[in-house]
């Protein structure tokens, strides 16, 4: 395989520490893509980048070692700045955990970014000249970012579909084939540009821009004709206390905070929907106080449901168990518990704890004690409303995990708390709010969100915001409830299309390959 065969382009002649160099600041560019810059260009650009540098890999005298270092240097880059907003979790209680944070925003995208290296690696073992090369990239890449989605109690933040969030027309295909889906295409799309460097090389990247077009038109046409409808009957309020952190789990604020939240849901209006953040009350308030329950049947009255996360301990026998939990209390009823079942590391539990913490490693979240995890996504019946499923912060970020898998009742809408004011003023809650809205297109059900800070939004079935209370502002969202619309593909299959998708690529790049 020749340096011609290929374009003889200066980016693939690049090595050692250029080679690595290069791949990230590629990779931190192509983090321009996701939000809040949302310049999907830049995304592209870095995924036309990669395969380039593995040309050049491929070429030198140590290739599957140069390979791995290309991958996971773009990677590294590109969730580095990414998820760069992590570092704001530290800040909230500098004294015990600012240390950790250099840890923290370093050990996060280099562990994140074995799965783009390994992903190169086998990319070079299959690598050739032709088209067939970006396909075999395309493929690995997004199988990695699969396995990253899952291994490890997974972390699929800033898959390469949210590189679109500036067009929820092209989003809408995650209706279909799910956000792998949408991210395979992208990668290939970005490792077509870098035909561009041969004669003759505008074929596959027309081809990708073509098919594009085509998903932006089909979901334009989609949005046009499915309108935003409301379930009669139905009136939400979002309350959105607007807390500092470091306010919230100190309890000379924990009267203030507690008739903040009170004050908020009894502002006029008449909602039948009332929803407060993860975590909103003081910490186990509905252990310490039982007056607590009494003012909201108060607030309730005879129709309104409250819906609200809290922390919360049982105990059986000698052990005490603690709970990222959310409760529903509807009008003269026993209260519905639902337990968060997808912690956070080192946010809500430790991994090892009876190592680190020797060592000063603690959770984030106040209080020595992990949280213990409930038994999976629930769907509850509500009066006078669809049923809901409860989804705590970060757990709606999983595609193909945010309903009960086994066959029954299915949700009318999704409820997710959250406290983002651990994410920071920017980038982090923005970035949440768009994986939201994933998951409203690929389930195809409204989501109302309730965040401490912000951002706090209801969201049709088809991702659009049809009500939104912006970051770091205290106040209500009186809204109505979406309706949800037909099971979507997706819904009903899960990520067959983006199997099926894969296995197409693979038999194409084959048949190329032979070509």
């Amino acid at each position: 395989m020749t340096v011609l065969a290929r374009g003889g382009n200066w980016v693939m002649k690049l090595t050692g520490w250029r080679r690595a160099g290069f791949a990230f600041a590629c990779g931190a560019l192509s983090a321009l893509g996701f939000a809040p810059v949302e310049f999907f260009p830049a995304l592209l650009l870095g995924f036309a980048a990669l395969p380039l540098l593995l040309d050049g890999a491929d070429n030198s005298r140590h290739p599957f070692g140069a390979a791995f270092v290309a991958g996971w240097a773009f990677a590294f880059g590109q969730f580095l700045i990414g998820l760069h907003w992590i570092g704001y979790a530290f800040l909230v209680d500098p004294s015990a955990h600012l240390w950790q944070m250099p840890f923290a925003l370093v050990i996060l995208p280099a562990g994140l970014a074995l799965f783009t290296g390994l992903a190169c690696v086998l990319a070079l073992y299959f690598w050739q000249d032709g088209p067939a090369r970006f396909l075999v990239f395309a493929v690995l890449y997004a199988a990695a970012e699969w396995l990253r989605g899952h291994l490890f109690t997974g972390l699929p933040w800033n898959l390469p579909a949210y590189g679109w969030g500036a067009s929820l027309s092209i989003l809408q295909c995650m209706s279909v084939i799910g956000a792998y889906g949408l991210s395979f295409l992208t990668v290939l799309f970005g490792a077509s540009l870098a035909g561009w460097t041969i004669p003759g090389g505008w074929k596959a990247p027309a081809a990708m821009l073509a098919l594009f077009v085509a998903l932006w038109a089909g979901g334009a046409a989609r949005l046009a004709a499915n309108p935003t409808q409301d379930v009669a009957g139905v009136s939400l309020r979002i309350v959105q206390p607007d807390i500092p952190q470091r306010e919230k789990d100190r309890a000379e604020y924990y009267k203030r905070n507690w008739q903040r939240l009170l004050d908020l849901s009894a502002a006029p209006g008449n909602p039948t929907e009332i929803i407060w953040p993860e975590a909103a009350p003081p910490p186990l308030m509905f252990n310490r106080s039982p007056s607590a329950l009494d003012e909201i049947t108060l607030l309730t009255g005879p129709r309104r449901t409250l819906i609200t996360g809290a922390t919360r301990a049982t105990r059986a026998g000698d052990n005490l168990s603690f709970y990222n939990s959310l409760l529903i209390f509807p009008p003269g009823a026993a209260p519905m518990v639902y337990d968060k079942f997808h912690l956070v590391p080192f946010g809500e539990y430790v991994p090892f704890a009876n190592i680190l913490n020797h060592i000063g490693v603690t959770k984030l979240t106040d209080g020595q004690e992990g949280f213990a995890s409930g038994d999976g996504p629930h769907t509850y019946k509500l009066p006078g409303a669809p049923a809901v499923t409860p989804l705590i912060c970060y757990e709606i970020i999983f595609p193909g995990a945010v309903t009960p898998s086994q066959q029954g009742l299915r949700p009318g809408w999704f409820v997710n708390v959250t406290d983002d004011s651990w994410f920071g003023p920017w980038a982090g809650p923005k970035q949440h709010l768009l994986i939201a809205r994933a998951r409203a297109i690929e389930e195809a059900l409204p989501v109302a969100r309730a965040a401490n800070t912000g951002i706090s939004a209801v969201i049709d079935p088809f991702g659009r915001i049809t009500a939104q209370l912006e970051l770091g502002k205290m106040g209500v969202l009186d809204a109505r409830l979406p309706q949800a619309a037909s099971p979507s593909t997706y819904a009903r299959f899960g990520d067959l299309a983006f199997l099926l998708l894969l296995v197409t690529a693979t038999a194409l790049a084959f048949v190329l390959g032979r070509k």
